[in-house]
């Protein structure tokens, strides 16, 4: 009994759990919903969110926040779209490079006003959010760069279909593999989790945690780069507010999937099945017949519950821990 416990208090096992609840509810209305090729067109369309998802949770860990991310994205898509409408033979492999150079330039702005500066980071990203996004206002000049102006070659490689699965997805995949070897299996990995549980003590290991925050934001930074193109791409169209509030399904995502707000608590697989679930539940409500109202107050609900639910897991751990200390000096007594 002990050990169901324990494993129901997973937080991956719950969203799990809660992702077949949700889909047995909505096939019960509709049973295409649950169909494989529905399923993997529901992954197709949240694989911008997972991998952006990903990159906020290593900036959280660090007791951070990207509040930047959805505007980072709309100014890279425009410059890709500006770019391949400029230059339409240009190969894609060169447009993907420049977001990714772009991005990951536009996240080191945020890392290093948060690391040298010491600045707060909900100001610094509130701050380039709105910089970003006059960016591409002043990029553009408030132009749409629409299908017509795009190159077939730069529409359709999001879409290019590989064993049965477009090219977008498989990018998702592939972000969650590197993810998880990034977070589970390398210094910087090591260095996240300290950075946010303990800075104090990361800093007496020899961690530079400032470095490690600009590292995660330039991390954050890249992902959104690379959703620029494939936002731009998959849309087929460009324009200043592309993605206007985009962020907060992200961090929505991360907090959902465990991701303590409060540092150094997630994991890969958290981020990802909190976007999974986020992604469901926006597919699954309209289809049930739901208000677009009721939508986002639901989906409000849902994400205020996951933020109890951290806050009182980080507790219980918290009391574990004292539990522990006084046994040792009770024996020591």
């Amino acid at each position: 009994m002990s050990v169901l416990r324990a494993i129901f208090r997973i937080r991956e096992v719950l969203l799990v759990l809660a992702i077949a609840g949700l889909l047995a509810i909505v096939s019960a209305a509709r049973p295409a919903f649950a169909s494989p090729g529905n399923l993997a067109a529901i992954f197709t369309d949240t694989a911008i969110l997972v991998m952006l998802a990903l990159g906020q949770a290593a900036v959280i860990m660090t007791r951070s926040v990207d509040l930047s991310v959805a505007a980072n994205l709309a100014f890279t898509g425009m410059a890709a779209a500006m770019l391949n409408a400029a230059h339409p033979g240009l190969p894609i492999g060169v447009v993907v490079g420049a977001c990714l150079a772009i991005g990951l330039a536009l996240g080191a702005v945020n890392g290093l006003l948060v690391w040298l500066l010491k600045l707060p980071p909900i100001v610094v990203t509130l701050g380039t959010l709105s910089i970003y996004r006059g960016l591409a206002f002043v990029l553009s000049g408030g132009a749409w760069i629409n299908t017509f102006q795009m190159s077939e070659r730069f529409l359709a490689f999001p879409r290019t279909e590989l064993v049965g699965l477009p090219v977008l997805a498989w990018l998702a995949i592939a972000t969650i593999a590197g993810a998880s070897i990034l977070f589970g299996w390398t210094a910087f990995g090591r260095a996240l989790y300290a950075t946010g549980g303990n800075p104090t003590a990361a800093t007496y290991a020899g961690i530079d945690t400032g470095r490690t925050t600009c590292l995660a934001f330039c991390l954050s930074g890249m992902l959104a780069g690379l959703c620029g193109y494939l936002w731009v791409s998959r849309f087929a169209v460009a324009y200043v507010d592309v993605a206007a509030g985009f962020e907060l399904d992200v961090i929505a995502a991360c907090v959902i999937g465990g991701v303590s707000i409060a540092g150094g608590i997630g994991s890969v697989g958290g981020a990802v099945l909190g976007a999974l679930f986020l992604g469901i539940l926006k597919n699954a409500l309209p289809v049930l017949g739901v208000s677009p109202f009721w939508q986002m107050a639901i989906s409000g609900v849902i994400i205020i519950a996951a933020v109890i639910l951290n806050t009182r897991t980080e507790r219980s751990r918290g009391r574990v821990i004292l539990k522990r200390i006084d046994r040792l000096e009770g024996v020591r007594a």
